[in-house]
């Protein structure tokens, strides 16, 4: 649909309707002249611009290459284009983004063409609009999308690994794959409207992908297609190639180390799973667990999965008659659950539906021996993962290895460790209760009194006491976050405490999405929840990050459990995020092959 101003005084028939379709909007954007970047760098590249974004010109010059800025319709034969002599020596191509349909580019269709004449061609990188070109150059065709694909959210699936990948996109023209040429291959399709998001030359160093990895402020996980690029220019140009493709340089990268196959993954679907429920219930775990096994109950049922529950609490949604398949209402503790694998012979757990005391429980039994012998895996997140987030010293060990912050803390066994803890760190501290419930035995300390009161408190309930820096006043944000097999990973949902950290969270107000984040901040966050994620198994996680703007932030805590901000973010999203949505991956199903489900929205 058109539409266009009038001037007040003028007649509508004075002004034309101008179809922005029908114009060469490419020509109108491009620069005039070439400019360089980065001169003096060790490899050169050649950028046609057609609409270029700074953030491409930025990645290509952080990775070392002296960067010259082309008009669109630039000669790319030094042959045909004497006076310039910046394409005397250039060492790559790429071809940048731009507006409008492709079919307008023909003067850079022709000169590409020329390019790529020849059977070694110089390596070649297009994106958005140069990925719609260089499909146009090689043959294949493309077509103008209903409403084109526009956000920061669109999954791609790499074709060659399976993965997906959250782009951000601004297209409404796409490439058609039935129409590829022999030896080209697509290389990324997206996960939505299967249309598709790049291709691959199977033997030459040329490919091109539709979305934008180096947006800027995010998401940019696939920014690394630049390091391919010119990791690729640089052995074409030393003549150390050696028989290693783009195509497979992409699949090493991109491919998950550990993937399983599919049939193992449907050879140890589970028949039979444990759901250990809520416990008594109390401040940490609390009616949040009771919505969530409910919820954990109904999709292991769609999947034909026989259940069994153990929860003390009769009053609860989730032990109502016709829910679970078995239910024992029996303590959490591991004699009792032991009775009951004994009994029911599962052949699947899972722990991260009843708060903390389900927690403990699982890692005793896998401590006794006990799901071992009975030849019982546990689902979803491994115990090992719990211990690493219960540890306060092996999480700060494993939060240094993928070069995180965590706030400072030390752990004491006895008073007078607590007392020297704090005079290390400096008053104010926060005192915890290692392995506690709901903060059980916590609290801020401001002098050497008031530790020794909590200290003492705390120690009525546990052996090891954690001594950390306070962080009062900070900012409180949370990220829920699902991994798969393959190691997909979403950031479903992210939220924040109006209050400042300080103030406990039940007692707080919780929004979500985020709002006082700029973008940069809230990609830096998310890109730090996924990088913990990676720590631990597939399944959901709940994870606490501290952000003080302009400063760096701290990891603070990790509970890998569902609990009172799932059920927040699923009734604020009840299509996207759904218990049948992250309790899949456990049981072996992609997060891929999850497509959006309608499920009960919830007035709260």
């Amino acid at each position: 649909m058109l539409g266009k101003l009038i001037p007040e005084g003028m007649e509508e028939s004075q002004i034309p309707y101008v179809d922005p379709g029908k114009q060469n909007l490419v020509q109108e954007v491009s620069v005039k002249d070439p400019r360089v970047f980065n001169a003096g760098a060790s490899v050169k590249i050649a950028v046609l611009d057609c609409g270029l974004k700074y953030n491409q010109i930025r990645c290509l010059c952080q990775r070392g290459a002296e960067v010259t800025v082309l008009p669109w319709d630039h000669a790319l034969d030094p042959a045909e284009h004497r006076e310039s002599i910046t394409l005397g020596g250039f060492d790559g191509l790429f071809i940048s983004n731009g507006p409008g349909d492709p079919v307008f580019c023909q003067q850079s269709i022709h000169n590409i063409k020329q390019f790529l004449a020849g059977d070694s061609p110089k390596p070649l990188f297009g994106i958005c609009l140069g990925h719609q070109i260089l499909s146009l150059v090689i043959g294949a065709k493309t077509f103008k999308m209903k409403y084109g694909n526009r956000g920061h959210n669109q999954p791609c699936i790499h074709e060659g690994s399976q993965r997906c990948f959250i782009t951000s996109q601004n297209h409404g023209y796409a490439v058609d794959p039935s129409t590829l040429p022999d030896g080209w291959s697509a290389l990324f399709t997206n996960a939505n409207d299967k249309t598709n998001e790049g291709i691959v030359h199977d033997s030459k160093p040329i490919f091109s992908v539709q979305f934008h990895p180096e947006h800027c402020a995010g998401p940019m996980d696939l920014v690394s297609l630049f390091d391919v690029f010119l990791d690729t220019v640089r052995d074409v140009k030393a003549g150390a190639v050696e028989g290693r493709t783009v195509k497979q340089r992409l699949r090493d990268l991109l491919t998950y180390k550990h993937n399983p196959n599919v049939s193992d993954l449907e050879k140890f679907r589970p028949r039979k799973v444990l759901i250990l429920g809520s416990g008594g219930l109390s401040i940490g775990q609390a009616g949040e667990f009771d919505y969530s096994g409910s919820q954990a109950i109904k999709a292991l049922k769609e999947e034909n999965i026989q259940t069994v529950l153990i929860n003390p609490n009769i009053a609860t949604v989730q032990t109502s008659k016709g829910l679970a398949d078995k239910v024992y209402f029996l303590p959490l503790t591991h004699d009792y659950v032991t009775q009951v694998i004994k009994n029911e012979r599962p052949d699947g757990i899972l722990l991260t539906f009843g708060g903390q005391t389900a927690l403990n429980c699982g890692v005793e039994l896998t401590k006794r021996g006990i799901l071992e012998k009975y030849n019982v895996r546990v689902l979803g997140t491994p115990v090992s993962s719990i211990e690493m987030t219960e540890d306060r010293k092996i999480f700060v060990e494993k939060m240094e290895e993928i070069g995180e912050h965590v706030a400072p803390s030390e752990a004491a066994f006895s008073l007078e460790q607590a007392q020297a803890a704090a005079d290390r760190l400096g008053y104010p501290v926060l005192v915890r209760s290692a392995y506690a419930l709901g903060g059980l035995g916590s609290g801020f300390a401001n002098t050497k009194e008031e530790l020794t009161a909590l200290v003492c408190q705390a120690f009525a309930h546990t052996t090891q006491v954690l001594v950390d820096k306070s962080l009062k006043g900070w900012k409180e944000i949370e990220y829920e976050v699902v991994r798969d097999a393959y190691n997909n990973c979403v950031t479903v949902c992210n939220m924040e405490n109006v209050d400042p950290l300080g103030i406990h969270t039940g007692e707080s107000i919780v929004v979500a999405p985020s709002q006082t984040l700029n973008d940069h901040e809230y990609n830096m966050l998310r890109d730090t929840a996924i990088k913990v994620r990676l720590l631990s198994a597939y399944n959901a996680v709940y994870s606490f990050s501290f952000l003080q703007p302009r400063i760096p932030f701290y990891r603070f805590s990790l509970l890998l459990a569902y609990n009172f901000s799932y059920v927040f973010c699923k009734r604020l999203e009840p299509n996207r995020f759904s218990i049948p949505f992250t309790l899949r991956p456990p049981v072996g199903i992609l997060i891929t092959k999850n497509r959006k489900r309608t499920s009960p929205s919830f007035l709260t």
